[in-house]
């Protein structure tokens, strides 16, 4: 009887070891879903050196580390804890000065890098020339950057940070989200003077 008993667990192992699959691989780490809210635009003109349209979930506030310059500012999503800085300069024959500079806090973020594409911005109707850098990689502290002029007076620079540990894996939806604002910041901004 036990004989009998050992030969069919014998058997009973057998079949168990037989039919696993040995290709095992782990299912990819989810991530929380991310409601996005509605894009509704208002007019920002509040800035002396320029305007433009801001998301109505964004919010406006001054660059208190910076409370001497009058045209610099953070555009807040507090929803994504995020922030886009924008900084500006008067141009007195200095702009490759600032584009050097703007080349230099863009290099700052290569060794976390894995590429850095841009896209060049020209609107000769409203006088806005620039470029948009993206920059990939799982580290990257600030995935968006962005400069734009007139060439002759106005120098804006852009940045988009988050408050929190970069994984731009699980912030890709809200990165290509908030693309599209920084897009329409760029469409919309007109210079004042």
């Amino acid at each position: 009887m036990f004989k009998n008993l050992k030969t069919l667990l014998l058997l009973f192992v057998i079949i168990v070891i037989s039919s696993c699959e040995a290709d095992y691989a782990p299912k990819p780490r989810g991530y929380f879903r991310i409601d996005m809210p509605v894009k509704n635009f208002q007019l920002v003109d509040s800035i002396p050196a320029y305007q433009f349209e801001s998301p109505e979930y964004a919010v406006i506030t001054p660059d208190y580390n910076s409370a001497q310059e009058e045209n610099w500012f953070n555009m807040e999503f507090p929803q994504f804890k995020g922030s886009l800085h924008i900084s500006h300069k008067k141009i007195e024959n200095n702009l490759p000065v600032y584009l050097e500079d703007m080349h230099t806090m863009l290099m700052q973020h290569l060794p976390k890098a894995t590429a850095i594409t841009d896209s060049l911005i020209v609107d000769k109707e409203r006088n806005v020339y620039g470029l948009l850098f993206s920059i990939q990689g799982k580290r990257v502290a600030s995935p968006l950057q962005f400069y734009l002029t007139d060439s002759t007076s106005n120098f804006v620079r852009g940045a988009l940070y988050f408050n929190i540990r970069p994984n731009n894996d699980s912030l890709k939806p809200v990165i290509g989200f908030l693309r599209e604002d920084i897009d329409h910041f760029i469409e919309t901004l007109e210079w004042k003077d």
